[in-house]
């Protein structure tokens, strides 16, 4: 996602955001953490011939976790940090491109999942807009591990 939704978001945070959307906005923040986590593993296994699709993902990922995370701020909630979970992947899971992509592919249909769900389930119109974009960035970032 170009551009950061922090401006639009913090807001619509402010007034009385729905439970269920700071609860979706948690679950996105974790997520979010997650897949920057799997990109630095994955630019750092020397398993990547052109890193460039996985340093934009990276990027745009990092975007989405501070524009969710900036929901959470400003609704008076603390956003976890990569310093709050410790994740761990199958054996294996860096050892060659071919393994990268088919974690690439689950974790970034997991992240399309959580996007359009949230899209249907939020109440918070901007929030709902920037999940509606961050699907659309995920999908891409599925395309780069499916083709």
């Amino acid at each position: 996602m170009g551009g950061s939704a922090v401006g639009a978001l913090a807001p619509a945070a402010r007034a009385a955001v729905p439970d269920g959307d700071l609860a979706y906005a948690r679950l996105l923040v974790a997520l979010e953490l997650l897949s920057l986590d799997f990109y630095s593993r994955a630019l750092r296994s020397g398993r990547v011939s052109s890193g460039l699709e996985l340093r934009r993902a990276r990027a745009a990922e990092k975007q989405h976790y501070e524009d969710v995370a900036a929901v959470l701020t400003a609704a008076g909630q603390i956003p976890a940090t990569a310093q709050d979970i410790d994740f761990s992947y199958p054996s294996k899971s860096f050892d060659s491109w071919p393994a990268i992509a088919r974690l690439g592919v689950r974790l970034e249909s997991l992240s399309l999942g959580a996007y359009l769900g949230a899209v249907r389930s939020l109440e918070t119109p901007d929030f709902r807009n920037h999940s509606a974009r961050a699907a659309a960035s995920e999908a891409q970032h599925l395309s780069v591990f499916s083709a």
